[in-house]
């Protein structure tokens, strides 16, 4: 992989100012942006930011159809953010966009730390990149809706990312349960129908009627992250040790599954059997 975790030797004068400007950007964010092959095949660019100020990175990119994806990793409260901004077909009577967005824990081995990400440096940036490792799909049954209007409280980042997903708006019990346990009020979160609470409720793939309750099903894919550090061992000092130091990364591909209840099955249309 050819990313750098250090730079080339050069001389003080110049490596003064270049610290006082990468010191500034750091505190700001880090930007990294890298092409990739979208499951449909396609050429994509994902756009990766560090935000060292708020200990989070943040992942765009856009689908073949032209969805707009981005995925919140917050360090700082343990907060994952998903979220889809999904071209509607107006001739079918769909809005001109949906949001949708899932909120959950972050897994903090799932990225590397954002201070890693931050000090990533890229080469060969046309070069269409595969991740190392493609790991499975993390399944997530989202069955309590997120109070948009009260978001803040637990977290202003989601709130800013997520304010137009009024009717898309999911988390998981679990998830609410350890947010409660840090002082979020309950009356964030709204239970959502369960499978046995609704009588003969199906997957909305085999649900005809388009007013009928169901169990939507959202999938997407990262197609390249800075999953792990590299580390290598330094050449033996006076003192016979070899210390490891980071020397790059490993990335990983990784999918996502979010089920969800709907209302009728017209707030569901990209999940239909193919």
């Amino acid at each position: 992989m050819s990313f750098s975790m250090y730079a080339r030797e050069i001389s003080p004068p110049v490596r003064i100012s270049l610290l006082v400007v990468t010191l500034l950007s750091l505190g700001i964010c880090s930007e990294l942006k890298v092409r990739v092959r979208l499951s449909d095949g396609l050429i994509g660019e994902e756009i990766l930011d560090a935000n060292g100020e708020n200990d989070a990175i943040t992942v765009e990119f856009k689908q073949g159809d032209g969805t707009h994806i981005t995925v919140v990793f917050d360090f700082k409260r343990d907060v994952r953010i998903v979220r889809a901004l999904i071209l509607g077909e107006p001739e079918r009577g769909q809005n001109q966009y949906q949001v949708l967005c899932f909120v959950s824990r972050l897994d903090h081995h799932e990225i590397i730390p954002t201070e890693s990400m931050a000090r990533l440096r890229q080469k060969n940036p046309h070069l269409v990149r595969t991740a190392e490792e493609r790991r499975g799909v993390e399944h997530l049954h989202m069955d309590m809706a997120v109070n948009a209007s009260h978001v803040g409280h637990l977290n202003m980042l989601i709130h800013n990312v997520c304010k137009e997903a009024h009717e898309g708006f999911y988390t998981r019990t679990a998830d609410t349960k350890h947010w409660l346990d840090k002082g979020i009020e309950a009356i964030e979160f709204e239970p959502l129908p369960q499978t046995a609470d609704v009588s003969g409720l199906q997957r909305c793939p085999s649900t005809l009627d388009l007013w009928q309750p169901c169990v939507c099903s959202y999938h997407l894919r990262l197609e390249w992250l800075p999953c792990l550090l590299k580390y290598c061992r330094s050449r033996r000092g006076a003192a016979g040790k070899a210390n490891p130091y980071k020397c790059g990364i490993r990335s990983c591909s990784k999918g996502y599954r979010f089920d969800y209840y709907v209302p009728h099955k017209q707030l569901c249309p990209w999940d239909e059997e193919t």
